[in-house]
């Protein structure tokens, strides 16, 4: 019978051995599994965190293990690359940090044994991701096991898959259930007993059947359906090969019966009924931990994503846990998942993207929760699309459908990403990366955006893959793009909400992101190494004000929540407050008097605040009530203004003569003027050229995005596709625009 023995404990740890030890190590050092060497260097900012081989060695006593025909390995993610020895000789070789992955050991196990695991976070040109915004740390910083099998077993080498895979379709009130086995070294006369059992534990199917007869069909009468959030009913499949009267191994999976369909001008529909997706993307690092989470850590993000009423979730850009997935199955949260085929095309790189997308799909097949495939994110970035990269995508969409003909494909396009291209033709439904009013551009470009792409492309479901901006613990009382600020990022998601939400055609939306993470080459918003468009701080500690405007048009749990609790100092008379709540009706007071009651059909309560002295206000919304202090100052709290840390300039270095251009000013006043216009061509065709993107057309709608940055804030991005700019050449582009007079 199998038997599965954790092996996270005591694992020896070099980051400076430069070989596979034969014998136990004694220098190095201890840890516990999950462990990443990246969890440090990796958010902390400079793009310099350790990408190398480092090695973990465990001995291994047989005498401790279960007395078994076969021994394998688990690992449930190394990153990215890694081989596994025992006692000196390589047995196996894995690329692709975010899998499951066996090994059979059974032939090299001797009585003690030496298990070392290389593990390699290098760059190079053939496994993915190797450019991307986030951090890949390196490590074991998932499980790992040792399963021990009768030499007849469900199949464990197969893609690191479960060895069963269970198909429901739902035909009317009943649901057609098919199990799918699979076996290896069975023996004749041996067989196969297949259960089916609901949520309660009630037998609702039983069939027995050879061995060599690995599918099973049942029948599930007046089936009880998967229904999102509102009712995420999951059933079991239990499979357990006999011989004899004994239990030779078993396998499971929990399934949901569910029937979905994603139309253009209808939306996601499940089980007949419309069933909005809105909700976020998540990465799944933490501060101080890296992507070596505990099941904690799964649940305090699901119970977060579920507080704000999220609907669907784009585990982005990798395969996540199965622990995690096994909770969006039980919470009820449709999922978006995919490989990182992610930023940057490598011809050398096609096989690992077959390689991962099967173990993607292979691994999650019985998951209720997945309704789509990504291939790709992206992937267009440089502005060029190559012929190598549309087959690459052919191949990945015919080969999902050809192994799950039951779910969709599809990609997350990057903004500039021509909607005519063929490449948008590939999968089975399309939604875009798009940053208007935080990259360029305005809030109010978004919705009127895809309504062009749905007027172009009836036929074509179109949805949102990420939109968002950052916010740190910076303040304001005139929010402004690219301010960092809480109440910028509170502004820009009312404005998304509200063009969003009120278009029931898209098929799907998804915040970037639901909690900041760790991108070790980030250098902005004064906390370097991370990216904040979280909705929930990288710790996990404080949910933005953003959080609580999706709250308010997602939830069903009566809140009210008064935004700026942070924002304490105040410069100006009379101050704005914003309230949000899910109830209709809310009432602010300050020190006991009222201001008086609001309605909003958008939850978005706005309020003008008399600011004088220290002031304590309360908002009241039905049973609901949420407190918060202001105090009227004379000069504005420097505190609350944003400072980089590493910046080429602050704000303050800039100088800006009245009635002048300056550094400071948005690309679109300044193209308004001929001697701006000139300037701003010759600085882009320069700065196109060193991002060895001078291909990249500057379609109008690019230069419409670009109008939105100021020009301090456009040259500090572009270090993100290796442009570097120093102070020097800052101040003489700021002096040069010091000449040139604004229009009156």
């Amino acid at each position: 019978m199998r038997e599965i023995l954790n092996l996270n404990v005591k694992w020896a740890f070099s980051k400076e051995a430069s070989k596979v030890p034969s014998t136990m190590p004694e220098n190095w050092y201890w840890v516990t599994l999950p462990h990443t060497w990246n969890a440090i260097d990796g958010q902390d900012g400079g793009n310099d965190l350790y990408r190398g081989t480092c090695y973990y060695a465990k001995e291994i006593v047989k005498a401790d293990l279960p007395v078994a025909d076969k021994y394998y390995l688990e690992f449930c993610g190394a990153n990215s690359s890694a081989d596994v020895y025992v006692d000196g000789k390589s047995i196996a070789h894995h690329d692709g940090g975010y899998s499951t992955w066996r090994v059979d050991v059974t032939k090299e196990l001797k009585e003690k044994s030496l298990l070392v695991v290389a593990v390699d976070n290098s760059p190079n040109d053939s496994v993915y991701p190797q450019m991307a915004d986030f951090t890949f740390y390196g490590g074991l910083y998932r499980d790992v096991n040792l399963i021990a099998v009768s030499d007849a077993h469900f199949d464990l080498e197969y893609y690191g898959g479960p060895g069963i895979a269970v198909t429901p379709v739902v035909e009317g009130d009943d649901a057609r259930v098919s199990v799918e086995v699979y076996v290896t070294n069975v023996a004749k006369g041996q067989r196969l007993k297949y259960t089916l059992k609901d949520a309660e534990g009630n037998v609702v199917g039983e069939s027995e059947l050879g061995a060599d007869q690995t599918k099973a069909e049942f029948v599930i009468k007046k089936a009880h359906l998967w229904h999102g959030r509102k009712d995420p009913y999951l059933y079991t499949a239990e499979v357990v090969l006999l011989s004899g009267q004994e239990m030779l191994d078993n396998v499971s999976a929990r399934f949901g019966c569910r029937s979905f369909v994603i139309d253009p001008e209808k939306g996601f529909i499940l089980n007949g009924e419309s069933y909005p997706l809105r909700g976020v993307s998540r990465h799944q690092d933490r501060w101080g931990i890296g992507n070596a989470l505990l099941p904690e850590h799964h649940i305090e993000d699901m119970d977060l994503i579920c507080e704000m009423g999220a609907t669907t979730i784009r585990l982005a850009h990798y395969q996540h846990s199965q622990y995690f997935y096994d909770l969006c199955d039980e919470k009820g949260l449709v999922v978006w998942a995919e490989i990182p085929y992610i930023s940057k095309h490598m011809e050398g790189g096609r096989e690992n993207t077959i390689s991962q997308m099967k173990e993607l799909v292979i691994q999650n097949y019985n998951h209720p929760s997945i309704v789509v495939w990504g291939l790709s994110n992206e992937i267009t970035m440089s502005g060029e699309v190559q012929e190598d990269l549309m087959d690459n995508h052919r191949v990945l969409n015919d080969m999902v459908h050809q192994m799950d003909p039951t779910r969709l494909t599809t990609i997350a396009a990057v903004s500039m990403c021509d909607i005519n291209h063929p490449y948008i033709q590939i999968p089975d439904v399309v939604s875009y990366n798009h940053y208007f009013g935080w990259y360029g551009g305005d809030t109010s470009m978004n919705g009127p955006w895809f309504d062009r792409f749905h007027a172009t492309f009836p036929n074509i479901p179109i949805g949102v893959s990420e939109y968002g901006c950052e916010a740190l613990n910076w303040h304001t009382s005139d929010p402004d793009q690219g301010d960092y600020t809480e109440e910028y990022q509170a502004y820009y998601h009312e404005e998304l909400i509200k063009q969003l939400y009120t278009r029931p055609y898209l098929w799907a939306t998804h915040v970037w992101n639901m909690f900041d993470f760790g991108a070790d080459s980030r250098n902005e918003g004064g906390e370097n190494g991370q990216n904040h468009k979280g909705l929930v701080t990288f710790d996990r500690k404080y949910k933005k004000d953003s959080f609580y405007a999706y709250k308010a048009w997602l939830s069903d749990e009566p809140f009210v929540h008064i935004c700026g609790k942070r924002y304490v100092d105040r410069v100006e008379d009379v101050t704005k407050v914003t309230v949000y709540s899910n109830l209709p009706e809310v009432e602010l007071f300050i020190n006991g008097e009222s201001l008086g009651r609001q309605k909003s059909p958008e939850h978005f309560f706005y309020f003008q605040v008399p600011n004088a002295g220290r002031s304590k206000l309360v908002a009241v919304a039905g049973e609901c009530r949420d407190e918060s202090v202001i105090c009227k100052v004379d000069i504005f709290n420097e505190e609350y203004r944003l400072k980089e840390k590493g910046a080429i300039l602050n704000w303050f270095d800039i100088t800006a003569p009245e009635g002048y251009f300056s550094l400071n000013d948005k690309l679109s006043e300044i193209m308004k003027v001929e001697e701006g216009k000139a300037l701003f061509m010759n600085l882009m065709q320069q700065m196109m050229q060193g991002t060895g993107n001078g291909g990249m057309e500057m379609s109008p709608e690019l230069m419409q995005m670009m109008g939105g940055f100021t020009v301090i804030r456009m040259c500090s991005l572009m270090g993100a596709v290796n442009v570097k700019v120093t102070k020097e050449q800052l101040l003489a582009l700021n002096a040069q625009l010091n000449q040139i007079k604004k229009h009156e």
